[in-house]
């Protein structure tokens, strides 16, 4: 099976018929499927979709139960956590509800963790780290844009001169390099490539 546009979160099961990995959707499995709109909700309270999944998190006074349900705690209650809480061996402690977040000082509220800071990011060598709250993503380095090429998707480098995109003078030769590109004067004129006189 072949599918032409290839199929992101997903595997091709026919000629351009793709069948999406758990949490994804669309046509190439590209999108990502928001869980806390489906019916019934995934979540009794409240949920946060994230990529390819979901967190569910309980209001103020109950704390979640391992199947997603939320049971009145009224020890939670009188911690006062943002996301709700769970209690082991007799201690109440608060909880976030995505790995990149985690307990701020007062042990309540849940501040972001900076993957990208970190080092707790994984992007190949040609992407680059965007931190979002909670999580992050890798995007292609500038210069390079998201391509789908051979059965997967690849970062691969922008023709800045064939696209346009450059900003070499008028009287200039625009050359393209990896990721950027370079202007020299045609013969006959003088500078740096940007100004030629």
């Amino acid at each position: 099976a072949i599918c032409g546009h290839g199929c992101k979160y997903g595997e091709c099961m026919g000629p351009n018929k793709c069948k999406c990995f758990p949490g994804f959707t669309g046509k190439t499995c590209n999108q990502d499927l928001n869980e806390c709109g489906l019916k019934p909700r995934p979540c009794e309270h409240r949920c946060m979709n994230t990529h390819g999944s979901y967190k569910c998190y309980c209001l103020n006074g109950y704390m979640l139960m391992p199947d997603g349900t939320c049971t009145s705690s009224r020890t939670c209650a009188m911690v006062n956590c943002q996301y709700g809480c769970e209690e082991v061996k007799g201690e109440v402690q608060c909880l976030c509800p995505s790995g990149g977040l985690q307990l701020g000082p007062n042990g309540r509220t849940c501040i972001d963790v900076d993957e990208c800071s970190t080092g707790k990011a994984v992007c190949s060598y040609d992407r680059r780290c965007i931190n979002t709250f909670g999580s992050y993503y890798c995007k292609c380095q500038l210069g390079y844009e998201l391509k789908y090429i051979n059965g997967h998707y690849d970062c691969v480098d922008v023709n800045e001169c064939v696209t346009d995109t450059h900003r070499c003078n008028l009287h200039a030769e625009c050359l393209n390099t990896k990721g950027s590109f370079k202007c020299t004067c045609k013969q006959g004129y003088r500078g740096n490539g940007f100004n030629c006189a």
